[in-house]
């Protein structure tokens, strides 16, 4: 059994560990096993010791594939990358905890609430990442009901949310009538999304070869869907008349 080479290791100090290790073997253990073993487990170890600016890189590498908003990936990156990684970047995920989270919220959380409970939720996800790879283990610190929820005011209470101003079913006729005075393509798009309760982007992004106007429906295919499944949309007659327009105009 190897000790080490001289001179890293004195002459004295490997008389004393052979000694030792023959104190081992006589009471009936291996010597090297249990060097090995030990060897093994600072090697697992090792292996696990992550910080957080490595699993959260990981974590987008392997994700940002499966995000079809460009705007949602560049998003995921600069505010990990501008709000999580100057506090808890350089932290092994396993040595995370509540307060290093909450370190990390406070500053923003009353003045850029929306933007602070995003940086939650995606420290959340990254630790949580963490723990199915084996980085860490234990309760995930940033979650919010029963841990950050007893820290931080309620986001709803700091930034009360404002929805956009709804048009009044009974006034829906005339604003229609209104709407096809107006030229121009966005006028169009706006009528077919009240006519289909499609999304905008849908709408802007719709092509002649998802629509059958003698079948009258418009099919619009999984790649383009927020679910990632395809959507059929029957369409009523002004529907079909207000893709049939162009068709006139042409």
């Amino acid at each position: 059994m190897g000790l080490g080479s001289f001179p890293t290791i004195a002459l004295a100090a490997a008389r004393d560990d052979a000694r030792k290790q023959r104190a081992l073997f006589k009471s009936g253990n291996d010597p090297i096993a249990l060097r090995r073993a030990i060897e093994s487990a600072v090697a697992a170890k090792r292996a696990t010791q992550k910080t957080f600016a490595e699993v959260a890189a990981r974590y987008i590498e392997q994700h940002e594939k499966s995000w079809k908003n460009a705007k949602h990936q560049a998003q995921w990156s600069a505010t990990l990358r501008t709000y999580a990684e100057p506090v808890i970047g350089k932290l092994l995920v396993g040595d995370i905890r509540p307060a290093h989270v909450i370190s990390v919220l406070e500053p923003i959380w009353t003045t850029k609430t929306e933007t602070a409970t995003r940086v939650r939720s995606r420290i959340e996800i990254v630790l949580d990442y963490a723990a199915a790879h084996g980085f860490r283990e234990g309760p995930n610190p940033a979650r919010w009901k029963g841990n950050l929820d007893a820290a931080l005011p309620n986001a709803s209470k700091v930034a009360p949310v404002r929805h956009y101003a709804a048009l009044d079913m009974k006034d829906a006729p005339s604003f229609m009538k209104r709407l096809k005075t107006q030229e121009g393509m966005g006028a169009r798009a706006l009528e077919l999304v009240v006519l289909t309760a499609a999304r905008s982007g849908e709408v802007r992004g719709a092509m002649w070869s998802e629509i059958d106007l003698d079948a009258r429906l418009w099919t619009v295919p999984a790649a383009r869907m927020k679910s990632g499944r395809e959507h059929r949309v029957p369409l009523s007659k002004p529907a079909v008349q207000l893709f049939a327009a162009p068709l006139e105009i042409v």
